[in-house]
């Protein structure tokens, strides 16, 4: 008995040294938002006032467009995952985007509630405030299922929709990143609300790109540097373990022209999904690109965009 106790006491030892060793150096406090606005902002960044949050947003290009492009990105992500699109679509279009609640400078939903129907709703509800009443809705992988369910909810205000390799099925992963394992793990995920050990994040991009050659420091600073913004490490946790009530069901009821973009060596939500997609939507149409993962609207912005500017001329 007393050498169980003794090999108790030093795993406790253990496991204490380890979670400070960890804290210590990993550990990352929250970087101000002031901080964080005066590197991620520029002349085209706006905030205005949502449902109770202060949400990050840039309209750009051809403001008498009367069906501007909204963008909406995924998971972790934020508007500047749209960049390279933007500055071609601006040119002739009026290209909206944004930061979802939970990512980027926008911040966490004040009730912590991160259901599809939640993001539809305050999408709604952001359009109206922009006076919009009829948009083209691009989204990629969460932003993607907020698109075709927003399409559903409201189908008089989406003219068009363009999927990229959007959630929404069962899906079978063949792999998935790290932050994402970590945050739907009960306990371990407590400590990323404060440990974020910079490599993770690193490691949880590669894991979504095709080429990894293109996952600069950049790219992974900014990344890492939003993750930090108050709040939004325990809104990814919260986002993670929401319950899943997916309307996949109902897609076969989408009328819109769509658009199903997809890279071919996504892991994440396997281009499987894609042609699923295109099975259950009448008027849709699709494009697999040989070379992306699961974000190829920024792994490969050029390439991605030509079947985009396609879609949108007819």
């Amino acid at each position: 008995m007393k050498y169980l106790i003794k090999i108790l006491k030093t795993l406790l030892f253990f496991t204490i040294l380890i979670t400070i060793g960890s804290v210590v150096l990993f550990g990352h406090s929250d970087i101000p938002l002031h901080e964080l606005k005066s590197e991620y902002t520029n002349q085209a960044s706006s905030f205005m006032s949502v449902n109770g949050m202060s949400v990050h947003f840039r309209d750009e290009g051809v403001q008498t467009d009367s069906i501007p492009i909204i963008l909406i990105h995924g998971t972790a992500s934020s508007l500047h995952t749209f960049d390279e699109w933007t500055s071609n679509l601006k040119t002739t279009h009026r290209v909206i985007r944004l930061d979802l609640p939970a990512f980027g400078l926008t911040g966490p939903f004040p009730d912590r509630n991160y259901s599809i129907t939640h993001y539809t709703s305050f999408l709604k509800d952001f359009l109206k405030a922009l006076q919009i009443k009829q948009c083209v809705v691009a989204g990629n992988s969460l932003g993607g299922e907020i698109a075709w369910n927003f399409s559903l909810e409201q189908p008089n205000m989406v003219e068009k929709l363009i999927l990229i390799d959007a959630s929404g099925y069962p899906k079978n992963s063949k792999s998935v990143p790290i932050a994402f394992k970590l945050g739907q793990t009960p306990v371990i995920n407590k400590s990323l609300t404060y440990i974020t050990p910079r490599f993770m994040v690193r490691s949880s991009i590669e894991n979504v790109y095709y080429d990894t050659s293109k996952v600069t420091d950049t790219l992974v600073n900014r990344y890492f540097k939003l993750t930090l913004r108050k709040g939004n490490r325990q809104a990814f946790v919260d986002r993670l373990n929401s319950i899943a009530t997916s309307n996949y069901k109902n897609i076969k009821n989408i009328t819109q022209p769509t658009l199903i973009l997809w890279g071919a060596n996504d892991l994440l939500i396997p281009v499987e999904n894609a042609y699923q997609f295109h099975k259950d939507i009448p008027n849709s149409r699709l494009a697999v690109l040989d070379n992306s993962g699961h974000t190829p609207m920024e792994e490969s912005p050029i390439e991605s965009l030509e079947p985009v500017l396609d879609f949108l001329k007819k």
